[in-house]
């Protein structure tokens, strides 16, 4: 738990809810939504975006003649669910020829890039489809396009002011899209082009005497896909999510998917947005960061119980080892963070970290957690190999400063000291030569600098009264949903008296709270704050929590997932 100062997202001068009927309304209220969501797919949006014709018309050309088409996708949770939708689409309505592969995140760098297309097996396929990526990928589409293969450009990461001359491009991002929703995900992007493909298919009559394949069932790994890769939940997104975990808590998820879930010891009937980010994807992306994401795909295509249950257990002993990995760098980073604090008069505007043995496949994960303590902007570096004239970086914001803009501007204000960068709002990537580490390191700080300082703030929904603190509740909230970035989980704050607390699972502090003005006792678990144990803090508590439903051995009951303390004098209106 962190301290902060909390903030109440109502505008109503009274900040405590009193009754389950209005408390969902007040929610929805609060992310700026005015009644209940339709989540039914006859609300969802239309193909609209530009490049689905060209894309289309390719497709289907290398379909009348069998063509072979080798779908490429990203080293993530994103870039494997992407592709495996697009294998197993493609693949469905009649294309014989469709093969796959991921760059190898070491030797390959990001993208389709002349080094990933020198090692496709001959004879090289008629036709690439990126998912996930590709935007960026200037040289690897001119080398396709010179070794006469044609390039479907799928991907939702922000274009830069030319693009590569591909086939076609689909991008929601694409200056001009008329797709009104701007986040979707490298799976969803996908998705509409299967859309549009099919949809194609039909009226060619592609489909007569044949079996025309629904594409729903694919929805599970959209919403894996979407939730992963902690693009903003708009309407449509969330449309997408909460439909693929309707079918994953009916059981009518790919077997993959199910032994994840199943391996990190998770209840399929039910799963929710949470369970996909903080329990699925962890997993596949352990495989892009240490090994090789070939194994996640492998994973999602399993056909058969067995063989995806192998996969899984593969994927968890591949996250264990970057648990391990991540745990030892991220104390090493929080040691560089501390350091610089008490080097610095004052506060610390944000921290360029680097450390010699750190694994490049990791550092994005301990930038996060880095971040997110010291809510500052952080980059953390890591040799590309070791001893590599090559540093691999991740930025992570906790907040509003826009990471990848923060690239740009140094990339302008210091040509060439970037070698390429891109990604989002929260989170980009970089690489620069080590020569150039400290000079970047003061071209970002300075960046910071112009930046007004950031509050650490923290917005809540209100105090529940105690008779809300009921499993009941705590299940309405969680079938409002589905929550994540940009439409966030609820989070409400109180005071309590500490009745007990001991520490479980050696890092995480179990409690027993006592709500103020209230003889009723509840349970509440505090991640990662086994250092509280000991520590005197002022009574009552003031703290953050979630509201959720903690099922065990068939029983439910409510739990509150601390989130953050503070002081009383704290809290605003």
């Amino acid at each position: 738990m962190r301290r902060v100062v909390i903030k109440h997202l109502s505008a109503d001068s009274s900040p405590q809810l009193n009754a389950a009927s209005e408390l969902i309304e007040r929610l929805y209220q609060n992310r700026g939504v005015t009644e209940k969501p339709d989540y039914s797919l006859g609300g969802l949006l239309p193909p609209t975006l530009n490049g689905l014709t060209e894309a289309t018309e390719r497709l289907i050309q290398a379909l009348s003649s069998q063509e072979k088409i080798l779908v490429m996708g990203d080293f993530d949770a994103d870039g494997a669910t992407a592709t495996t939708l697009a294998v197993s689409a493609l693949r469905a309505m009649g294309f014989e020829q469709v093969d796959w592969t991921i760059p190898d995140r070491f030797r390959h760098g990001y993208g389709l890039t002349p080094e990933v297309l020198s090692d496709i097996p001959k004879p090289l396929p008629n036709v690439i489809l990126t998912v996930d990526q590709g935007i960026s990928s200037f040289e690897g589409v001119a080398e396709a396009n010179r070794l006469g293969m044609d390039v479907i450009i799928t991907d939702h990461h922000l274009p830069g002011t030319a693009l590569p001359e591909a086939t076609a491009i689909v991008n929601p991002n694409l200056a001009g899209d008329p797709f009104p929703s701007k986040h979707l995900a490298g799976v969803g992007v996908v998705f509409y082009l299967m859309v549009a493909l099919r949809g194609a298919l039909r009226v060619q009559g592609s489909f007569m005497g044949r079996y025309e394949p629904r594409l729903d069932p694919w929805l599970d790994l959209v919403a894996l896909g979407t939730v992963a890769d902690l693009v903003t939940l708009d309407a449509n997104n969330r449309l997408l999510v909460s439909q693929g975990i309707r079918r994953i808590r009916a059981g009518q998820t790919c077997p993959g998917i199910r032994a994840l879930l199943e391996v990190a010891k998770r209840n399929l009937r039910f799963s929710t947005a949470a369970d996909l980010a903080f329990a699925v994807a962890p997993r596949l992306n352990a495989a892009g960061r240490l090994d090789a994401m070939q194994k996640g795909v492998e994973c999602l295509l399993a056909s058969s119980e067995r063989e995806a249950r192998i996969h899984a257990l593969a994927l968890d002993a591949i996250n264990q080892e970057r648990k391990s990995v991540q745990a030892s760098m991220q104390t090493q980073a929080q040691e560089q963070a501390d350091t610089l604090m008490r080097d610095l008069e004052t506060d610390l505007s944000g921290a360029c970290l680097f450390e010699e043995t750190w694994h490049q496949g990791v550092v994005g994960l301990v930038a996060g957690k880095i971040a997110d303590k010291l809510q500052r902007p952080v980059v953390a570096f890591a040799p590309e190999e070791p001893g590599s004239s090559t540093l691999k970086g991740s930025a992570r914001s906790p907040g509003a400063i826009h990471m990848r803009d923060a690239l740009v501007q140094i990339d302008q204000s210091a040509p060439g000291l970037i070698r390429r960068f891109g990604g989002h709002a929260g989170a980009a990537g970089l690489t620069i030569e080590r020569h150039a580490l400290d000079q970047f390191r003061e071209h970002f700080m300075s960046f910071l600098e112009t930046i007004p300082s950031i509050e650490s703030e923290v917005l809540s929904d209100g105090i529940l009264a105690p008779e809300l603190l009921t499993p009941a509740v705590a299940e309405m909230i969680e079938e409002a949903g589905p929550w994540g970035q940009g439409f966030s989980e609820p989070l409400f704050d109180g005071e309590f008296l500490v009745c007990e607390r001991r520490i479980v699972g050696d890092a995480h502090l179990k409690l027993r709270l006592q709500p103020i003005d209230s003889k009723m006792t509840i349970d509440a678990i505090a991640f990662h704050a086994a250092s509280l144990h000991q520590v005197t803090l002022p009574e009552p508590w003031r703290v953050t929590y979630r509201l959720e439903v903690n099922r065990f051995r068939g029983k439910a009951n409510v739990q509150l997932n601390l989130q953050h303390w503070v002081l009383s004098a704290e809290c605003s209106a």
